[in-house]
């Protein structure tokens, strides 16, 4: 069990302690937020001796990722052998008393810099009013002296303030000699005291794993900032419209390349030089996995994956293996995937069924069928009563990912739809189109649930949607571009839809449309799976 220390430092020792460094404010605190008149609040608690609660400080070996500069103030790296002391609590408070006694300027979020040297200490105030003031308008420069003067003017003030002389050392004393409270939490590990500092900080927001992992993994002498080196990798995801993956879903690939799980557990006792010496050939094989989601499962964005987490099993399947999977490998990280999604699989206990999957992919690593004790059901009847069209659920996502590989072309002239990430994130996107027109089933007396169904989603180019088909019957519609464009048929092949007069189009049957294309879907999953006995097709 922790047993804290409690201690006091004076004003002068604890700003000597920052300014040798050993006492750190960590990366995940957050950025400095007070204002000029809140830090002369807490300056004028100091000097009428009331108390301004306890800095609560973590004391360790460890080198995390700290902020390095104060306002314009560069602060050194902590002496060698010295142990540091991360600020868990009272950050702000002891910003402000650093930022006042150097009078240094910090920007706001407006990008306007406040100047912390324009705090001043009021001889002609009471002390049940305001001493520390950062309001002197209108003032006689004789009854004022600013907060870093008092403190670090010398004797040379009693010549300047020559009716102030006990006020001049009364008020530069209180500060000097004030005791603040410290509590010290020793040698506690880094999940320990990221929880404490969680807990104490209940208002705000939790910190991230990988907030603690930025700064638990930072090392200046090899050149290595997590955080930085994730929105390198983003940056070039951009690319290829796969800039939407997480930072917990990297974090958890480099961890399964190591222990093979990634739960935050796992995740916060990586070795922070274990986890350097991996990151390159990790990302190596994070960008492979993206790239054969692209090719061979044609997921052109990644707005369109079911779960960011199909990405942790695959980087770990190219982490241990460099080549494009062939054969049987191939067709058993396609029957992983599909079952992944058909199941809804990760929508609970990510991180525990990722552990659980990684023994899988080491079966396909050794050409092995994993074994799957979840059947799925791709029949017409299971897809028909699970697929409400909601595009943010995994299953719905696993259909348009369905059809996104037929590559859709344009009805009106078989180019190929452009699908980015931008316009996938919402149901009534101009580019799902229903292909039996809302407002034309509504009319039909068609229920909503059976209206805004997944069999009834086409992918098509945002003028089409609103210029051309907008609340037109299919017979009408597809009868105009049946007109203009011979390759219409090509072209609705694309979208998974057959001939037009089997299929109910023309004479605008919805209930023969939605079954034909249910039977499609089924159809397509099964090329895609390794069907098993329990499975039902």
């Amino acid at each position: 069990m922790l047993q804290p220390r409690s201690n006091t430092l004076q004003y002068n020792m604890l700003i000597s302690d920052i300014e040798q460094g050993i006492i750190k404010i960590p990366q995940f605190q957050r950025k400095f937020v007070w204002t000029l008149e809140q830090t002369a609040n807490l300056l004028d608690s100091i000097l009428k001796g009331y108390p301004i609660g306890t800095f609560i400080l973590w004391q360790t070996g460890e080198k995390l990722r700290s902020i390095r500069n104060i306002g314009n103030i560069a602060l050194p790296d902590t002496p060698e052998g010295r142990f540091v002391q991360y600020v868990l609590d009272g950050q702000q408070r002891m910003t402000s008393l650093y930022v006042s006694l150097k009078g240094a300027k910090i920007a706001d979020d407006n990008g306007k810099d406040i100047d912390y040297g324009e705090i001043y200490v009021d001889f002609e105030a009471s002390l049940d009013e305001p001493v520390v003031t950062t309001d002197v308008s209108g003032r006689n420069p004789d009854e004022i002296i600013k907060f870093t003067d008092l403190l670090n003017g010398g004797y040379a003030l009693g010549e300047k303030y020559p009716n102030y002389l006990d006020k001049l050392d009364d008020y530069s004393s209180a500060f000097k000699t004030y005791q603040f409270p410290i509590i010290l939490v020793v040698n506690a590990p880094i999940d320990i005291a990221t929880e404490i500092f969680t807990r104490i900080n209940v208002g705000g927001k939790p910190l991230s794993v990988f907030e603690i992992m930025v700064a638990k993994t930072y090392d200046a002498a090899r050149n290595f900032d997590l955080s930085e080196k994730y929105e390198e990798l983003i940056a070039k995801l951009e690319g290829v419209s796969y800039e939407t993956i997480s930072e917990s879903t990297v974090l958890q690939a480099v961890s399964v390349c190591l222990v093979k799980e990634c739960d935050k557990k796992h995740i916060l006792q990586l070795d922070k030089n274990k986890f350097i010496d991996i990151w390159d050939d990790v990302i190596d094989a994070f960008e492979m996995a993206v790239d054969y989601f692209r090719t061979f499962f044609r997921i052109p964005v990644s707005q369109l994956l079911p779960y960011d987490g199909l990405l942790v099993p695959f980087t770990y399947y190219f982490y241990n293996h460099k080549n494009k999977p062939l054969g049987t490998q191939r067709d058993f990280l396609q029957d992983y995937f599909w079952r992944v999604v058909l199941s809804s699989r990760f929508s609970n206990a990510l991180e525990t069924k990722i552990g659980q999957d990684i023994r899988r992919i080491d079966k396909i690593l050794q050409d092995v069928p994993p074994e799957y004790e979840e059947p799925v059901d791709i029949t017409a009847d299971y897809i028909r009563d699970h697929g409400y069209f909601s595009p943010g659920t995994a299953y719905i996502k696993g259909f348009l990912c369905l059809l996104a590989y037929q590559q859709p072309q344009s009805l009106a002239d078989n180019a190929l739809v452009t699908i980015d990430n931008s316009w996938l994130k919402q149901a009534n996107s101009k580019n799902y189109h229903h292909f039996f027109p809302k407002a034309y089933l509504l009319k039909m007396g068609k229920d909503m649930s059976r209206i805004n169904h997944i069999a009834n989603i086409t992918i098509v180019d945002d003028f089409l949607n609103k210029r051309t088909i907008r609340d037109k019957s299919p017979s009408r519609y597809i009868a105009d571009f049946q007109k203009s464009n011979p390759q219409l048929e090509t072209a609705l092949k694309t979208h998974l839809i057959g001939d037009p007069q089997s299929w109910g189009i023309f004479s605008d049957d919805y209930d023969l449309f939605v079954q034909k294309r249910l039977e499609c879907f089924s159809e397509e999953l099964k090329k895609r799976l390794i069907l098993r006995v329990s499975d039902r097709c």
